[in-house]
């Protein structure tokens, strides 16, 4: 089930960034006090009782005659377009302008849910400006301080119970899997080389598919969708008119993804970009397959493929349990060597280990190499065990959290994975003081 989308809208220097800072629990936005300043959107995922939303910042949007105002706008429309609810954002120091009205009348043309949020509630002008907000004829008012933290709470409870989140559903026993990369790395070429017919419309153009696109197909009388999706532009360049699709389309893609299948074009190489394709992959806890697309086109040697190998696990040193799988999807060559592939990591995303199997690793890990003491005090281990799966998640019970490096977390993943075959899929071990819930 995919996440629900939450969008930030409202004029320069109403303290937008400010509030996606407070609400994702990280420092992700540029914040300056210079109107304008945030000019791309900035994605990030929110938590709030163990409910996730998928939460997009937008360029404040204003009637100036900025250079950048007709990007922005059309950047913030685009967001407005993929979110299932609009945060409207409010400058409760300073009041309204005709900006605000501005935004209002593209917010009501959209027909999105709007919340409208008064900003900077903790200022002495706010108690004069308050009402005067109600001009603009929308249901919903929260008055928040952004900076102060202040009203979050509340607006978050009414945020997640009001996302509704409409999909597609196939039935939990359906192997679900996205086709995620960068703009012509031949992503519809290779589902069209999976399903074997010209199910998808394949262009050397960047950008032909506009929308994630569902197509479910029989692999050994087995039904399986594979969702091809619109390619992953840099963040400066998704506002360009004739794209009109937006990253979050292929988060929302790989939210409802078992696997996610990142291709990789060999012609051209890897760039910084397909890092980041791989890390919000990796950020959604889904099993990866790292395709090597148009191996047609490289010159062979004896030793080629081994050369790429050693270069991908170098760049992409974060996951060296991923599987890498070398085709063409234009001439068809290997492309059977894919699904295999697929099913492996799927299924050791969803494995199960014994408890008794779990705490006889751990516990033999710990012996073989005691974690160093800190100011005379020495981490202990107590129990281990499992608590889900997609990804596999582990707690740790321990004696105090904060004796733990992450060295030795990542130490204890290795002798896991060396134990367990979990190929492909990250895991998650979470560390738990002695007393606390296991669950």
């Amino acid at each position: 089930m995919r996440k629900g989308v939450v969008a930030l809208v409202g004029k320069p220097n109403s303290g937008k960034s400010t509030l996606f800072n407070a609400i994702v629990g990280k420092k992700i936005s540029i914040i300056e006090d210079v109107p304008g300043v945030t000019r791309d959107r900035v994605y990030g995922m929110a938590t709030f009782s163990d409910k996730q939303f998928h939460l997009i910042d937008t360029g404040g949007i204003s009637l100036g005659e900025d250079q950048f105002q007709e990007e922005i706008k059309m950047q913030a429309e685009l967001a407005i377009d993929e979110a299932d609810l609009v945060l409207f954002v409010v400058d409760g120091k300073f009041g309204m302008d005709a900006n605000d009205f501005a935004i209002r009348d593209i917010l009501l043309k959209s027909n999105k849910k709007v919340l409208v949020v008064i900003n900077k509630s903790d200022t002495k002008e706010y108690r004069t400006n308050m009402y005067d907000f109600y001009e603009l004829g929308f249901d919903d008012y929260f008055s928040v301080s952004g900076e102060q933290r202040e009203g979050i709470y509340d607006l978050l409870e009414h945020v997640t119970n009001t996302i509704k989140v409409s999909d597609v559903e196939y039935g939990e026993e359906v192997l679900k899997f996205s086709i995620i990369g960068r703009p012509n790395v031949g992503k519809s070429s290779l589902v069209n080389a999976l399903l074997n017919e010209e199910r998808v419309i394949v262009s050397d153009i960047a950008g032909t598919t506009r929308d994630a696109i569902d197509t479910v197909f029989k692999y050994h009388n087995q039904d399986y969708v594979v969702i091809d999706t619109a390619g992953m532009r840099k963040k400066g360049k998704v506002y360009e008119n004739v794209e009109r699709y937006s990253i979050i389309r292929t988060l929302k893609a790989m939210d409802r993804s078992d696997v996610c299948v990142v291709v990789i074009d060999a012609e051209a190489g890897i760039i910084e970009h397909d890092k980041h394709i791989v890390g919000y992959a990796l950020e959604a806890g889904k099993a990866i397959v790292m395709v090597v697309n148009k191996w047609d086109t490289v010159e062979k040697s004896e030793t080629a493929m081994k050369d790429y190998i050693k270069l991908i696990r170098a760049d992409f040193a974060f996951i060296p349990y991923v599987p890498i799988v070398f085709l063409s999807a234009l001439t068809k060559k290997r492309v059977p060597t894919l699904m295999p592939e697929i099913l492996k990591v799927y299924e050791n995303s969803k494995k199960e280990i014994k408890t008794s199997a779990l705490n006889d690793v751990i516990r033999d890990a710990y012996y073989l190499n005691a974690p160093p003491s800190y100011k005379g005090k020495r981490l202990k281990i107590y129990f281990s065990n499992q608590v889900s799966t997609q990804p596999p998640t582990f707690n740790v019970q321990v004696n105090s959290k904060g004796l733990i490096h992450f060295s030795y977390e990542r130490y204890l993943e290795n002798k896991i994975r060396e134990s367990f075959d979990f190929e492909g899929t990250p895991i998650v071990i979470r560390f738990k003081n002695k007393g606390e819930e296991r669950q």
